[in-house]
Protein backbone atom coordinates (compact mmCIF):
# COMPACT_ATOMS: atom_id res chain seq x y z
CA UNK A 1 0.00 0.00 0.00
CA UNK A 2 1.28 3.61 -0.77
CA UNK A 3 -0.02 6.61 0.79
CA UNK A 4 -0.85 9.92 -0.68
CA UNK A 5 -1.12 13.25 1.30
CA UNK A 6 -2.47 16.26 0.72
CA UNK A 7 -0.58 19.41 1.84
CA UNK A 8 -1.37 22.07 -1.06
CA UNK A 9 -4.67 24.73 -0.62
CA UNK A 10 -4.84 27.91 0.47
CA UNK A 11 -5.51 27.73 3.88
CA UNK A 12 -7.70 30.67 4.24
CA UNK A 13 -9.58 30.23 7.41
CA UNK A 14 -6.17 30.27 9.65
CA UNK A 15 -5.19 33.73 8.31
CA UNK A 16 -2.79 35.68 9.06
CA UNK A 17 -0.53 32.34 9.89
CA UNK A 18 -1.22 30.78 6.75
CA UNK A 19 0.07 33.98 4.22
CA UNK A 20 3.61 33.34 5.52
CA UNK A 21 2.86 29.77 6.49
CA UNK A 22 1.31 26.51 5.37
CA UNK A 23 -1.08 25.19 7.24
CA UNK A 24 0.35 22.02 7.44
CA UNK A 25 2.87 23.29 9.10
CA UNK A 26 1.61 24.92 11.95
CA UNK A 27 2.57 23.38 15.53
CA UNK A 28 0.50 20.92 17.64
CA UNK A 29 2.01 20.04 20.72
CA UNK A 30 5.29 21.94 18.99
CA UNK A 31 5.41 19.44 16.63
CA UNK A 32 3.88 20.85 12.96
CA UNK A 33 0.23 18.95 11.87
CA UNK A 34 2.36 16.96 8.81
CA UNK A 35 4.88 15.53 10.66
CA UNK A 36 1.49 13.77 13.02
CA UNK A 37 0.27 12.68 9.75
CA UNK A 38 3.07 11.41 8.59
CA UNK A 39 3.78 9.59 12.09
CA UNK A 40 0.20 8.14 11.33
CA UNK A 41 0.75 6.62 8.12
CA UNK A 42 3.92 4.81 9.40
CA UNK A 43 2.33 3.20 11.76
CA UNK A 44 0.45 1.41 9.03
CA UNK A 45 3.27 -0.25 7.54
CA UNK A 46 3.20 2.00 4.71
CA UNK A 47 6.61 3.07 3.12
CA UNK A 48 5.86 5.25 0.22
CA UNK A 49 4.04 8.65 0.34
CA UNK A 50 3.50 10.74 -2.92
CA UNK A 51 3.17 14.34 -1.06
CA UNK A 52 0.52 17.02 -2.76
CA UNK A 53 2.27 20.02 -2.17
CA UNK A 54 1.39 23.92 -4.34
CA UNK A 55 3.66 27.31 -3.86
CA UNK A 56 4.71 26.36 -0.20
CA UNK A 57 6.53 23.43 -1.80
CA UNK A 58 9.85 24.78 -0.94
CA UNK A 59 8.61 25.03 2.87
CA UNK A 60 7.02 21.72 3.28
CA UNK A 61 10.10 20.06 2.26
CA UNK A 62 12.80 21.81 4.20
CA UNK A 63 10.72 20.58 7.21
CA UNK A 64 9.87 17.23 6.23
CA UNK A 65 12.86 16.67 3.51
CA UNK A 66 12.98 13.17 1.95
CA UNK A 67 10.78 11.36 4.59
CA UNK A 68 13.68 9.68 6.00
CA UNK A 69 13.71 10.89 10.00
CA UNK A 70 10.30 9.15 9.57
CA UNK A 71 11.26 5.97 8.01
CA UNK A 72 9.65 6.90 5.02
CA UNK A 73 10.46 7.50 1.31
CA UNK A 74 8.60 11.02 0.60
CA UNK A 75 8.02 12.17 -3.17
CA UNK A 76 7.03 15.49 -3.80
CA UNK A 77 4.06 16.28 -6.88
CA UNK A 78 3.08 19.53 -7.71
CA UNK A 79 -0.43 21.01 -8.17
CA UNK A 80 -0.65 24.26 -9.95
CA UNK A 81 -3.62 25.37 -7.85
CA UNK A 82 -6.02 23.74 -5.66
CA UNK A 83 -8.54 21.92 -8.19
CA UNK A 84 -10.04 19.32 -5.98
CA UNK A 85 -9.28 16.01 -3.88
CA UNK A 86 -10.29 14.02 -7.02
CA UNK A 87 -7.65 16.22 -9.23
CA UNK A 88 -4.98 15.07 -6.29
CA UNK A 89 -5.50 11.18 -7.40
CA UNK A 90 -5.60 12.10 -11.03
CA UNK A 91 -2.05 13.92 -11.08
CA UNK A 92 -0.55 11.76 -8.80
CA UNK A 93 -1.55 8.42 -11.11
CA UNK A 94 1.73 7.36 -11.93
CA UNK A 95 2.99 7.52 -8.48
CA UNK A 96 0.08 5.18 -7.53
CA UNK A 97 0.23 3.17 -10.44
CA UNK A 98 -2.06 -0.08 -9.55
CA UNK A 99 -1.39 -0.03 -6.24
CA UNK A 100 -3.76 0.19 -3.09
CA UNK A 101 -3.57 3.19 -1.18
CA UNK A 102 -4.60 5.96 1.85
CA UNK A 103 -5.33 9.46 0.88
CA UNK A 104 -4.61 11.19 4.25
CA UNK A 105 -5.51 15.34 4.11
CA UNK A 106 -2.50 17.03 5.90
CA UNK A 107 -4.14 19.38 8.18
CA UNK A 108 -5.99 16.67 9.66
CA UNK A 109 -5.17 15.72 12.93
CA UNK A 110 -6.16 11.98 14.05
CA UNK A 111 -3.65 11.25 17.13
CA UNK A 112 -5.69 7.88 18.09
CA UNK A 113 -4.47 6.32 14.36
CA UNK A 114 -6.28 4.88 11.71
CA UNK A 115 -4.94 1.40 12.14
CA UNK A 116 -8.01 -0.45 13.03
CA UNK A 117 -9.59 1.22 9.26
CA UNK A 118 -6.80 0.19 7.33
CA UNK A 119 -6.45 -3.81 8.73
CA UNK A 120 -10.43 -3.61 7.41
CA UNK A 121 -9.69 -2.20 4.15
CA UNK A 122 -6.67 -5.26 3.65
CA UNK A 123 -9.26 -7.77 5.08
CA UNK A 124 -12.03 -6.94 2.69
CA UNK A 125 -10.41 -4.40 -0.26
CA UNK A 126 -14.00 -2.81 -1.32
CA UNK A 127 -13.17 -0.33 -4.32
CA UNK A 128 -12.96 2.44 -1.44
CA UNK A 129 -13.20 2.17 2.41
CA UNK A 130 -14.14 6.06 3.79
CA UNK A 131 -13.43 7.39 7.31
CA UNK A 132 -16.73 8.70 9.07
CA UNK A 133 -17.44 10.62 12.55
CA UNK A 134 -21.25 12.25 12.90
CA UNK A 135 -21.15 15.42 13.61
CA UNK A 136 -23.60 18.59 15.07
CA UNK A 137 -23.98 20.18 11.44
CA UNK A 138 -22.44 18.48 8.45
CA UNK A 139 -23.61 21.15 6.26
CA UNK A 140 -19.67 21.73 6.21
CA UNK A 141 -17.90 18.49 5.52
CA UNK A 142 -19.09 15.55 2.39
CA UNK A 143 -22.02 13.46 3.83
CA UNK A 144 -22.38 10.01 3.86
CA UNK A 145 -25.36 7.78 3.92
CA UNK A 146 -24.65 3.95 4.71
CA UNK A 147 -26.74 1.27 5.57
CA UNK A 148 -26.87 -0.98 8.70
CA UNK A 149 -23.52 -2.98 7.98
CA UNK A 150 -21.75 -0.14 6.78
CA UNK A 151 -22.34 0.02 2.84
CA UNK A 152 -21.86 3.38 1.51
CA UNK A 153 -25.41 4.26 -0.13
CA UNK A 154 -25.11 7.94 -0.96
CA UNK A 155 -22.31 10.64 -0.95
CA UNK A 156 -23.15 14.53 -0.71
CA UNK A 157 -20.66 16.99 -0.48
CA UNK A 158 -21.53 19.94 1.21
CA UNK A 159 -25.60 19.57 1.49
CA UNK A 160 -27.39 22.36 2.43
CA UNK A 161 -29.96 19.92 3.72
CA UNK A 162 -27.79 16.82 5.24
CA UNK A 163 -29.35 13.53 5.22
CA UNK A 164 -27.07 11.83 7.47
CA UNK A 165 -24.55 13.30 10.12
CA UNK A 166 -22.10 11.23 9.18
CA UNK A 167 -19.22 13.28 7.74
CA UNK A 168 -15.93 12.31 6.23
CA UNK A 169 -13.11 13.27 8.20
CA UNK A 170 -9.95 13.49 5.37
CA UNK A 171 -8.66 9.57 5.58
CA UNK A 172 -9.87 7.44 2.63
CA UNK A 173 -8.34 3.84 1.73
CA UNK A 174 -8.81 3.33 -1.77
CA UNK A 175 -8.25 0.18 -4.61
CA UNK A 176 -7.10 1.07 -8.14
CA UNK A 177 -10.65 1.57 -9.37
CA UNK A 178 -10.68 4.85 -8.00
CA UNK A 179 -8.62 6.03 -11.00
CA UNK A 180 -11.56 5.06 -13.62
CA UNK A 181 -14.00 7.07 -11.45
CA UNK A 182 -11.87 10.41 -11.00
CA UNK A 183 -11.81 10.01 -15.04
CA UNK A 184 -15.28 9.95 -15.27
CA UNK A 185 -16.44 12.57 -13.41
CA UNK A 186 -16.41 16.52 -14.43
CA UNK A 187 -16.09 19.45 -12.30
CA UNK A 188 -18.47 20.48 -9.67
CA UNK A 189 -19.71 23.74 -9.04
CA UNK A 190 -17.12 25.11 -7.21
CA UNK A 191 -14.63 24.08 -9.86
CA UNK A 192 -13.23 21.54 -8.44
CA UNK A 193 -13.01 17.35 -9.50
CA UNK A 194 -14.95 16.24 -5.71
CA UNK A 195 -13.23 12.93 -4.55
CA UNK A 196 -17.10 12.34 -2.93
CA UNK A 197 -18.13 12.64 -6.35
CA UNK A 198 -15.46 10.04 -7.81
CA UNK A 199 -17.00 7.48 -4.90
CA UNK A 200 -20.35 8.14 -5.32
CA UNK A 201 -20.02 7.24 -8.88
CA UNK A 202 -18.31 3.83 -7.64
CA UNK A 203 -21.30 3.19 -5.86
CA UNK A 204 -23.80 3.62 -8.64
CA UNK A 205 -21.98 1.54 -10.51
CA UNK A 206 -22.24 -1.21 -8.07
CA UNK A 207 -18.53 -0.90 -6.73
CA UNK A 208 -18.80 -1.81 -2.87
CA UNK A 209 -17.82 1.05 -1.00
CA UNK A 210 -17.50 1.10 3.20
CA UNK A 211 -17.33 3.55 5.58
CA UNK A 212 -16.52 3.00 9.50
CA UNK A 213 -17.36 5.38 12.00
CA UNK A 214 -14.42 6.70 13.80
CA UNK A 215 -14.07 6.72 17.88
CA UNK A 216 -11.41 8.31 18.77
CA UNK A 217 -10.39 12.16 18.73
CA UNK A 218 -10.21 13.78 15.28
CA UNK A 219 -9.88 17.89 14.43
CA UNK A 220 -9.70 19.51 10.91
CA UNK A 221 -7.08 22.29 11.82
CA UNK A 222 -8.21 24.45 9.62
CA UNK A 223 -9.09 27.55 12.40
CA UNK A 224 -7.39 29.13 15.13
CA UNK A 225 -9.64 27.70 17.37
CA UNK A 226 -9.67 24.06 16.27
CA UNK A 227 -5.45 24.38 16.50
CA UNK A 228 -5.79 25.70 19.90
CA UNK A 229 -8.60 22.83 21.12
CA UNK A 230 -6.19 20.28 19.07
CA UNK A 231 -3.12 21.32 20.91
CA UNK A 232 -4.95 20.85 24.89
CA UNK A 233 -6.03 17.32 23.48
CA UNK A 234 -2.52 15.82 22.45
CA UNK A 235 -0.89 18.06 25.92
CA UNK A 236 -3.28 15.85 27.81
CA UNK A 237 -0.57 12.68 26.84
CA UNK A 238 2.34 15.24 27.63
CA UNK A 239 5.30 13.16 29.34
CA UNK A 240 7.28 15.11 31.93
CA UNK A 241 11.14 15.83 30.89
CA UNK A 242 13.74 18.54 31.66
CA UNK A 243 16.70 18.90 29.41
CA UNK A 244 16.76 22.42 29.98
CA UNK A 245 17.78 24.54 33.34
CA UNK A 246 15.13 24.63 35.87
CA UNK A 247 16.73 27.35 38.73
CA UNK A 248 15.73 26.75 42.43
CA UNK A 249 13.32 29.57 42.17
CA UNK A 250 10.81 27.94 40.01
CA UNK A 251 8.38 25.81 40.14
CA UNK A 252 7.11 23.01 37.56
CA UNK A 253 3.83 21.03 38.56
CA UNK A 254 1.79 18.79 36.38
CA UNK A 255 3.32 17.48 33.01
CA UNK A 256 5.91 20.01 31.26
CA UNK A 257 8.70 19.25 29.06
CA UNK A 258 11.54 21.80 28.89
CA UNK A 259 13.73 21.39 25.76
CA UNK A 260 17.54 21.11 25.51
CA UNK A 261 19.45 24.68 26.28
CA UNK A 262 15.77 26.22 27.74
CA UNK A 263 16.22 27.99 30.55
CA UNK A 264 13.57 28.60 33.44
CA UNK A 265 14.27 30.62 35.78
CA UNK A 266 11.81 32.40 38.83
CA UNK A 267 8.82 31.34 36.99
CA UNK A 268 5.87 29.06 38.03
CA UNK A 269 4.81 26.33 35.31
CA UNK A 270 1.44 24.61 35.72
CA UNK A 271 1.59 21.45 33.13
CA UNK A 272 0.73 20.19 30.74
CA UNK A 273 3.26 22.85 29.35
CA UNK A 274 5.84 21.77 26.72
CA UNK A 275 8.91 24.56 26.27
CA UNK A 276 10.88 24.46 23.15
CA UNK A 277 14.58 24.05 22.77
CA UNK A 278 16.73 27.31 23.02
CA UNK A 279 14.07 29.26 25.08
CA UNK A 280 13.79 31.47 27.83
CA UNK A 281 11.48 31.75 30.69
CA UNK A 282 11.42 34.51 33.28
CA UNK A 283 9.76 35.60 36.46
CA UNK A 284 6.53 34.38 34.24
CA UNK A 285 3.52 31.62 34.63
CA UNK A 286 2.53 29.35 32.04
CA UNK A 287 0.23 26.82 31.99
CA UNK A 288 -2.09 25.02 31.63
CA UNK A 289 -1.99 23.76 28.19
CA UNK A 290 0.75 26.45 26.80
CA UNK A 291 2.67 25.09 23.96
CA UNK A 292 6.11 27.37 23.55
CA UNK A 293 8.24 26.94 20.27
CA UNK A 294 12.28 27.14 20.25
CA UNK A 295 13.98 30.16 20.48
CA UNK A 296 11.11 32.15 22.30
CA UNK A 297 11.79 34.95 25.28
CA UNK A 298 8.82 34.92 27.62
CA UNK A 299 9.75 37.09 30.39
CA UNK A 300 7.07 38.83 33.39
CA UNK A 301 4.39 37.02 31.44
CA UNK A 302 1.30 35.19 32.40
CA UNK A 303 -0.11 32.67 29.37
CA UNK A 304 -2.80 29.52 29.25
CA UNK A 305 -4.49 27.77 26.87
CA UNK A 306 -1.74 29.26 24.18
CA UNK A 307 0.60 28.14 21.31
CA UNK A 308 3.87 30.33 21.01
CA UNK A 309 5.68 29.99 17.62
CA UNK A 310 9.13 29.56 17.10
CA UNK A 311 11.02 33.09 18.05
CA UNK A 312 8.05 35.04 19.30
CA UNK A 313 8.70 37.17 22.61
CA UNK A 314 5.94 38.15 25.05
CA UNK A 315 7.37 40.41 27.98
CA UNK A 316 4.87 42.21 30.92
CA UNK A 317 2.21 40.47 29.55
CA UNK A 318 -0.39 39.00 31.65
CA UNK A 319 -3.51 36.89 31.55
CA UNK A 320 -2.50 35.91 27.54
CA UNK A 321 -5.53 33.17 27.14
CA UNK A 322 -6.50 31.33 24.12
CA UNK A 323 -3.83 33.10 22.06
CA UNK A 324 -1.50 32.15 19.13
CA UNK A 325 1.57 34.21 19.04
CA UNK A 326 3.51 33.85 15.51
CA UNK A 327 6.93 33.09 14.74
CA UNK A 328 9.20 36.10 15.63
CA UNK A 329 6.27 38.11 16.59
CA UNK A 330 6.94 40.77 19.53
CA UNK A 331 4.52 41.05 22.25
CA UNK A 332 4.59 43.45 24.72
CA UNK A 333 2.46 45.32 27.34
CA UNK A 334 1.71 47.34 30.52
CA UNK A 335 -0.76 47.39 33.15
CA UNK A 336 -2.78 44.37 34.15
CA UNK A 337 -5.75 42.21 33.02
CA UNK A 338 -6.74 39.85 30.67
CA UNK A 339 -6.22 39.91 26.79
CA UNK A 340 -7.22 37.64 23.86
CA UNK A 341 -4.57 37.73 20.63
CA UNK A 342 -4.04 36.09 17.23
CA UNK A 343 -1.06 37.36 15.92
CA UNK A 344 0.87 36.93 13.11
CA UNK A 345 4.54 36.40 12.11
CA UNK A 346 6.72 39.33 12.42
CA UNK A 347 4.13 41.16 13.93
CA UNK A 348 4.77 43.87 16.64
CA UNK A 349 2.43 44.65 19.50
CA UNK A 350 2.01 46.86 22.16
CA UNK A 351 -0.97 47.12 24.57
CA UNK A 352 -1.47 49.32 26.93
CA UNK A 353 -3.47 47.99 29.84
Amino acid sequence: MKALVLSGGAGTRLRPFSYSMSKQLIPIANKPVLEHVLENIRELGVKDVGIIVGDRAAEISAVVGDGGRFGIRLTYIRQDRPRGLAHCVAIARDYLADDDFVMYLGDNMLPDGVRGVAEEFTARRPAAHLVVQRVPDARSFGVVETDTNGGVLRLVEKPSVPRSDLALVGVYFFTSAIHQAVTAIRPSSRGELEITDAVEWLVRQGAEVRATEYSGYWKDTGRVEDVLECNQQLLDKLKSSTAGDVDVGSELTGQVVVGPGARVVRSRIRGPVVIGAGTVVEDSQIGPYVSVGRDCVLRDSGLSHSIVLDGASVSQVSGLHLSVIGRSAIVRATGSGQHRLVVGDHTRVEVVA
